[in-house]
């Protein structure tokens, strides 16, 4: 039998361990071997569980125990998470984690100290919960040069742009809703800010292209500032809108990386991502467009890619290709330069001066405001417009294309 530990055993750690108990036949026939829970680290005690007897606080109780190969992480959070991964792979056992926020803050220390100790680290689950996008993009590196990886990282936002456009339900409505259902944390400002698609972008950018930005890098914007007039506006030029995570590698090798929302048209197969379902596109030289679309989020979704790193590890052990990140801000695009068509809205004064200002606009039809689709411009560009108009914007959404 194969011994493992938990640490953390909250919604997805529990997850963890009712999966590996419901499935165990299934999980000893792809593995060749039985898995066992030898400790679950946590500050509870689960009285009258089948887990009780397997609680300790102690995490040395962990890392002096040789019959333990494998560590669940699933704590969240940077510290003792941080801590207790080394400490872990140290000890030369293999880690596994959904803990988005310490992959992209430490993701580079713990695989070099894994390759350093002839072990493992995996972390399928920190991005896209229960969609395989990491090892298919690793196993994409070697045959395909990586130019772009965009895609709706967060669950609670998605569902709450998608009830704004479907029933036209006002932001803070949907937000309530969202949290009603469990969809969305009592302080939701990790995911309404942008900040939790970020961790995840940084992660996705680290394995396109082995460089671990700072998340404090990336430019991010999260949802709180779409309005209905927005959404209705989108609809009118067959739009949606959605939060996204976006890197992309010039030709020069320099990174572009933003989370904010887009006008997404709706032909775009990202634009049908709908509710709390997420999707990642990667685009390759020469294999093209590729989507990986799934549920992004819950117990199921995410212990399921748990345990099929832990089952890919146990299959076959190290995986060889696993590129190692640098951390850096080097080579991260500085965002004045970030270019597209932006939706902007305007005070309906400046409508006449909006006109001159951007002659090649596509001016929208507005009672109450000056609404305008600009051609492509950078950043820099439309801020030097917009201070020379005296003006601020109400929305600005790019689109994308």
């Amino acid at each position: 039998m194969k011994k493992i530990a938990i640490i953390g055993f909250g919604v997805v750690g529990r997850g963890c361990a009712d999966l590996l108990s419901d499935n165990a036949e299934q999980i000893k026939k792809l593995t060749g071997d039985s898995v066992g829970i030898a400790h679950i680290l946590d500050l509870r005690d689960f009285p009258g569980t089948p887990y009780e007897a397997l609680v300790t606080h102690d995490f040395a109780d962990i890392e002096n125990d040789a019959e333990v190969g494998t560590v669940i992480e699933t704590m969240g959070g940077s510290h003792p998470a941080y801590e207790y991964t080394m400490r872990a792979l140290r000890a030369g056992k293999n880690v596994v984690t959904s803990n988005k926020e310490v992959v992209a803050n430490f993701g580079d220390e713990f695989l070099r100290e894994a390759e350093k100790a002839g072990v493992c680290y995996r972390f399928e689950a920190a991005v896209g919960g229960g969609i395989p996008v990491i090892s298919p993009m690793i196993s994409m590196l070697g045959q395909n040069k990586i130019r772009e990886v965009r895609g709706i990282l967060n669950g609670t936002t998605n569902f709450i742009l998608t009830e704004m456009f479907t029933y036209g339900t006002s932001f803070d409505a949907a937000l309530s809703d969202a949290q009603a259902r469990g969809y969305a944390e009592r302080d939701p400002s990790a995911d309404i800010l942008g900040l939790d698609a970020a961790r995840k972008l940084v992660i996705l950018t680290a394995l396109a292209t082995g460089k671990l930005f700072p998340v404090e890098k990336i430019h991010t914007e999260g949802i709180t500032a779409i309005r209905a007039e927005d959404v209705k506006a989108a609809a009118k030029i067959g739009c949606s809108i959605k939060l996204l995570g976006r890197c992309t590698v010039g030709e020069d090798g320099e990174v572009s990386a933003l989370v904010a929302p887009f006008l997404l048209p709706e032909e775009l197969p990202l634009a049908g991502t709908r509710g709390v379902y997420n999707a990642v596109e990667v685009v390759g030289e020469p294999i093209g467009n590729v989507m990986f679309y799934g549920r992004g989020a819950g117990a199921g979704a995410t212990a399921s890619a748990v345990i099929g790193d832990l089952a890919q590890i146990l299959c076959s052990g190290r995986h060889s290709a696993f590129p190692i990140f640098e951390k850096t801000s080097s080579g991260l695009a500085d965002f004045a330069n970030f270019s597209s068509q932006t939706y902007l809205v305007l005070d309906r004064k400046y409508s006449a001066f909006a006109e001159k200002a951007f002659p090649r606009a596509a001016f929208l039809e507005s009672e109450n405001e000056c609404v305008l689709l600009t051609e492509r411009m950078t950043e820099e560009a439309i801020d030097r417009t917009l201070a020379a108009l005296g003006a601020e914007a109400i929305s600005r959404i790019r689109m994308l294309g």
